[in-house]
């Protein structure tokens, strides 16, 4: 209408797909390119892992992306890793898959990228096999996910002495939808948060005197050991939800429509510059800990001031404040509170008793949160393939052959682009007023004039 031209739903769309396919490339001859953009990436990102598996009639069933850097970089981390899946929306549909850790700085690491047909036991084995050859397989290793079946039979068949953990969150929507029972979520929260098993079994009581059977629940169907930080037989240190990988998805969620390959093309790029904002803001760093670790720490120095600290021995340490007191054990690295023990990150006692022993509380920190560790992690580059027109391919990759995979008809209509919100999320919506065309208000309570706005567009804009 702006341009004096009137066309109907049905050509707007199509041009627009056409626009996209022009920008993207066509969603099925995307599946024909994955075998040249794998090895271009492989090329240009030396050690960088891809695989791809098709079925019998070579039709597309699965791929596998770790881009070398992550990868080197992995042994600069926290050996948490996080696992999780987002449905696609494109004409083939499919789910994304990722493993992503955390960095010294609490930022998501991207480690390894997937896509397969659904989320089902062959297709979380197939991952993970592929991941298990990336990140091996270490006592020191915590696989954190959802409580799907699929992901926790596929992790107990590949994973043999990595430990699996349960996402908090995960295990609080699913107390929300069976029991409907939000006034002991404060409690459920506090038990996840503590360090000490018995302050643990305090809360726990509480739960189970209101609620037994969510007692029950959390015991014997869930596991105490994979929630909760005392009774975990592994190291997770403080990442107890899967919060990063929830956001990970979120920044893909207007490219979950793309053709396969560029959608390939939108992660490497976000990772290009993650991986160089990164390594620009670590290089800048002044302080031994990363800015956030910094952050977390700084103040222990001031609550530790006023404690009374008294030597039992060369290494163990007797420290007051209060109420409270606990035993430091400098030589092990650890304290009866138990928080120095999970999270590495020397507590009020530790602080106070290396100030006593005259030492450098920092040597007591672990690695993972510092500076050196932190520019290390994004000490390379990811390089883009750039245009296919100037890659070059060799005869038997692009002789490759992989057909786009069958896809059940879809309903007729617009397909859902969205999934329903869970338990307890709300989501924000700006109200659309059906008489000046603004946002932030409906009809009823416009104060706008009829007529004045005529003509011209909205000047406001959902958020």
């Amino acid at each position: 209408m702006k341009l004096g031209a009137q066309i109907s739903y049905y050509k707007a769309w199509r041009e627009r797909k056409h626009a996209h396919t022009l920008i993207r490339g066509s969603p099925k001859q995307s599946f024909h390119v994955i075998p040249s953009y794998f090895h271009m990436l492989e090329k240009l990102n030396p050690r960088t892992v891809t695989r791809i598996k098709v079925d019998g009639e070579s039709r597309f069933k699965y791929l596998f992306l770790a881009f070398g850097v992550a990868i080197r970089g992995f042994r600069y981390m926290r050996k948490v890793v996080r696992i999780d899946g987002t449905f696609l929306k494109g004409q083939y549909r499919g789910v994304l898959l990722v493993a992503t850790a955390q960095d010294g700085n609490r930022q998501c690491y991207p480690l390894a990228w997937g896509i397969v047909d659904s989320e089902n036991e062959d297709a979380w084995t197939w991952f993970l096999t592929q991941l298990k050859e990336v990140i091996g397989d270490t006592d020191e290793l915590a696989l954190i996910s959802d409580r799907a079946p699929s992901i926790k039979k596929a992790i107990s068949t590949i994973f043999e002495k990595a430990h699996h953990g349960a996402c908090a969150w995960h295990v609080a929507q699913n107390i929300m939808n069976k029991f409907k029972c939000a006034d002991i979520m404060g409690s459920y929260w506090s038990a996840v948060n503590v360090y000490r098993c018995e302050d643990f079994a305090g809360y726990m009581t509480e739960i189970s005197h209101r609620y037994p059977i969510v007692a029950e629940y959390l015991e014997n169907e869930v596991g105490f050991e994979k929630w909760f930080r005392c009774h975990y037989p592994g190291l997770r240190y403080n990442i107890m939800t899967m919060n990063m990988v929830e956001s990970l998805n979120s920044m893909l969620v207007n490219a979950r429509d793309f053709p396969y390959v560029a959608l390939l093309g939108v992660i490497q790029e976000k990772m290009s510059k993650w991986w160089n904002d990164r390594r620009i803001v670590a290089m800048a760093i002044t302080t031994p800990l990363t800015p956030s670790q910094e952050s977390e720490f700084r103040p222990r120095f001031a609550q530790s001031n006023g404690r009374h600290t008294s030597q039992l021995n060369p290494v163990i340490y007797h420290v007051k404040g209060g109420e409270l007191e606990d035993v430091m054990d400098i030589f092990n690295k650890t304290c009866t509170c138990k928080e120095f023990d999970i999270d590495k990150l020397p507590c009020v006692y530790a602080v106070a008793a290396t100030h006593h022993a005259q030492v450098s509380v920092y040597s007591f920190v672990s690695p993972y949160y510092t500076k050196e560790y932190y520019v290390l992690a994004y000490g390379e580059t990811i390089y883009p393939v750039g245009s296919q027109s100037q890659c070059d391919v060799p005869n038997e990759v692009t002789a490759r052959v992989v057909l786009p995979r069958e896809v059940k008809d879809k309903k007729r209509g617009r397909s859902k682009t969205s999934r329903f919100p869970s338990v307890r999320e709300f989501r924000k919506w700006k109200n659309h007023c059906g008489k000046c065309g603004a946002y932030g208000h409906y009809k009823k309570k416009c104060n706008t004039q009829t007529g004045s706005t005529e003509g011209n567009p909205p000047t406001d804009v959902p958020v």
